[in-house]
């Protein structure tokens, strides 16, 4: 555990492994921000212990805390409330205490959608067809996110069918299972491209999809944000697509869980992306 000697309440980020959270940094940033007594740490927890440290959370350290990987589905059956986005999904990505009871909830798709309306402010009017490209957690805060804006259909394309068949049954229509096959065709009806997957991010293998099919008012995200540009945003700022990147996302779903813990509803800023820039070598 990350030992903090702020005074004031302190909230965590819980993962396997963590130590490459960037939460802190967002967090810590607000904090100063805004001049809050407190602090915000990363804290790790292994897959054999989760269990046992969320059976006695109420007991502290912590006033709350952010669930990454793996954790968000131990967190959801933990809880003795969840929220109706994490009842959905089936994963919990949020804690806080009510009364002394463990409460869980989910703003992977409030991230998802507050970072494409602020970087792409046309987002907001779109509807139409969309093609999400993997079937893991990630896909599903983004599926639920496209059809709670009215778009349909939506084509879930994944390596694994079966997965992708999950997901489908799961949020029901207008969700559709589609191969990679059907890409080429998919591009040119989509209004929104959304790649779930690893792949792009550094240290995996390029996303490989020839954009050319795809339709000029087409908007192109990508979950991942290290790099910032991933090989699929760098191929679609080339072909003339807009795009919006993954930092957005990280930076938004952070809000609702800062005001639960410290009372103030924070604002994603372009210094704070700016902050978070420079820890990963880029200019702002």
């Amino acid at each position: 555990m990350s030992v903090s000697t702020a005074s004031g309440p302190v909230a965590a980020v819980i993962g396997w492994p963590v130590k490459h959270s960037r939460s802190p940094l967002i967090h810590r940033h607000w904090l100063a921000r805004y001049g809050i007594a407190g602090d915000y740490v990363r804290h790790a927890v292994a897959p054999e212990e989760i269990d046992a440290f969320l059976a006695g959370f109420a007991s502290g350290p912590f006033i709350g805390a952010n669930v990454t990987v793996p954790h968000k589905e131990a967190a959801f059956a933990a809880v003795a409330r969840a929220d109706g986005v994490a009842s959905a999904l089936g994963a919990v990505n949020t804690l806080w205490l009510e009364n002394g009871q463990l409460v869980g909830g989910n703003t992977d798709a409030l991230g998802f959608l507050a970072n494409l309306d602020q970087r792409a402010p046309a987002f907001a009017r779109m509807a139409g067809p969309a093609l999400v490209l993997g079937a893991g957690g990630a896909a599903r805060a983004v599926l639920f996110a496209l059809k709670s804006r009215g778009f349909g259909p939506i084509h879930v394309v994944n390596r694994s069918r079966d997965r992708a068949e999950a997901l489908v049954e799961r949020f029901g229509a207008p969700l559709a299972v589609a191969g990679w096959e059907d890409v080429p065709r998919l591009l040119t009806e989509a209004a929104i491209i959304v790649n779930t997957t690893s792949l792009g991010m550094e240290g995996q293998p390029p996303l490989a999809i020839d954009l050319g099919p795809a339709r000029d008012d087409c908007l192109v995200t990508d979950i991942v944000y290290v790099p910032l540009e991933t090989p699929l945003l760098k191929a679609a700022r080339a072909r003339g697509l807009s795009t919006v990147d993954g930092l957005g996302m990280l930076l938004h779903q952070a809000a609702p869980g800062f005001e639960r813990w410290f009372g103030v509803r924070p604002e994603v800023t372009e210094e704070l992306r700016a902050v978070i820039l420079a820890d990963m070598g880029h200019a702002a």
